[in-house]
Order: structure tokens, then C-alpha cells, then sequence
């Protein structure tokens, strides 16, 4: 079966300049991942996992390697992809969930969460009635709907977020902490809608303030860990052989 993903030899570094040297991030990363699979991404705090998921949204330029996605139009690599090709990409296929939402001033939830439901082409009255329903599910109150989420707690605000990255399902789905800063009742809300996305054939990489709450849900898991540089090792760190379903992955970053 084709991957949705296919990740091969994966590299990132940042240069500090004002130190004049390179922050390494990861070396030598490769998986695969399937429709329908939920991979976990685990680590100590700084080993590299949201900068993992980042650099697979192309948010980051890698250094070295490739990432393989499987559009509608042919298998593309979104390491080296055009701007206006990966802009469509993350309109049409990709997701990407924070802890954090970037909400534009003046601007109601109820329409935040609506807005990508209208770019697919959805009547403005079905995408706000489809958008409440979510912002009910993930807890927010009915008489914050209509207010600004620049306005709301750090909390409300991500239920706000979640609401929207997850109103229309993708092919693939990056999840960076989206539990940190909710309530028991929105991240049962969030395992819910995951479930039922994976069970759609949704594709998934995450990295969670509580994986327990998604335990159900891991097919396979990347555990990242730091080893020292290239030039102090005298080799290149080697990303851990593909595993099987249920199987732990060791990788050096």
C-alpha cells in the first residue's frame, strides 16, 4: 500500500548567528505512515519533536532529505516543493494543530471556526451551524460563539483552535501539544473527533502533554533521543529500522 508519507533521511539544523555556530535539531529520520495510522512522537522536553512536525509542514526548510506525500496530483516532496504548491497543500490536505491560536482582531469564533469550511465551498448559513456545533462539542459557551477569541482564556482560545483545525477532515493531520491547555472534557471531545478521523482513513503524527489520553488511538511510536554531533561522534546518527504496528522506534536526533 502507497504511504501517505514517506520520510527519508530527514535533517535540521539553525544557525545562531549572533553565536556564530549550529543548533542541531535532528539527523537521518525515516518512517513511513499510512492512512488511518496514528503515530506518536516522543522525547525529553528540546529533543527536536515540535521542530520534527514543523519541518514536515515545511514551516522550516531541512537541510537534508525528503518528504515524500502522496497528493491527488502525484508523489511530491514537501521538503523542496514550490510555496504556492505546499499554500495548496495545507488548504486542501494537511492539517496542523497547535497549542496555540493566532486569532485575527475583531473577528467572531463562530466565523473562525466556519472559515475553512467556506473555502471548500460550503453555504456560509451549513458552515456557521456545522461551526457551533464544534465549539459546543469542545465546550466552548454558547454566548462566547459570537465574541472575539482574542478575549477568551489560553484554554478557550485552543478549544477555539481544535474547533477549527478539526471541522474538515484532511489526509494528513500534525498534532503539536493540542491537549496542554485543556480541560478534561475538551480532551475527551478531542480523542472523540480523532477517533473518528482515524477511522476515516485520516493520516496522524502527534506529540502530547498527555499521551495516555490517546493511547487507544498509537499504532507506532518514534522515540527521539540527542546524540552528540556528527564531528564529535566521528558518524552520522542513523534513524531506527521501520517497525511494526505497536512497536517502538528509536531514533537519535
Amino acid at each position: 500500500m502507497t504511504p501517505v508519507l514517506d520520510v527519508e533521511g530527514l535533517s535540521k539544523r539553525f544557525h545562531m548567528y549572533h553565536l556564530d555556530q549550529d543548533l542541531h535539531a535532528f539527523s537521518g529520520i525515516s518512517f513511513r505512515l499510512h492512512a488511518g495510522e496514528f503515530l506518536l512522537l516522543r522525547g525529553e522536553n528540546g529533543v527536536g519533536k515540535s521542530t520534527l512536525l514543523r519541518t514536515l509542514y515545511r514551516s522550516y526548510l531541512p537541510q537534508a532529505g525528503h518528504v515524500w506525500y502522496q497528493a491527488a496530483e502525484g508523489r511530491i516532496d514537501l521538503a523542496t516543493a514550490a510555496d504556492v504548491d505546499i499554500t495548496l497543500l495545507r488548504r486542501r490536505d494537511i492539517g496542523f494543530v497547535t497549542q496555540f491560536l493566532v486569532a485575527r482582531p475583531r473577528v467572531a469564533a463562530d466565523e473562525i471556526v466556519a472559515e475553512p469550511l467556506r473555502r471548500a465551498g460550503v453555504a456560509q448559513a451549513e458552515a456557521l451551524d456545522e461551526a457551533r456545533r464544534w465549539l459546543g462539542e469542545f465546550g466552548v459557551k454558547r454566548d462566547l460563539w459570537r465574541a472575539y477569541p482574542t478575549t477568551f482564556s489560553g484554554g478557550e482560545q485552543q478549544k477555539v483552535n481544535l474547533a477549527r483545525a478539526l471541522i474538515l477532515p484532511q489526509k494528513l493531520l500534525l498534532l503539536d501539544e493540542p491537549t496542554a491547555s485543556l480541560d478534561a472534557g475538551a480532551r475527551a471531545a478531542l480523542v472523540r473527533r480523532l477517533a473518528d478521523l482515524k477511522s476515516a482513513g485520516v493520516a496522524m503524527i502527534g506529540v502530547f502533554h498527555h499521551p495516555g489520553d490517546v493511547a487507544d488511538l498509537i499504532d507506532r511510536e518514534i522515540l527521539l533521543t540527542t546524540q552528540r554531533l556528527p564531528e564529535e561522534a566521528g558518524a552520522a546518527p542513523q534513524a531506527a529500522p521501520e517497525a511494526a504496528p505497536g512497536d517502538l522506534e528509536h531514533v537519535a536526533v
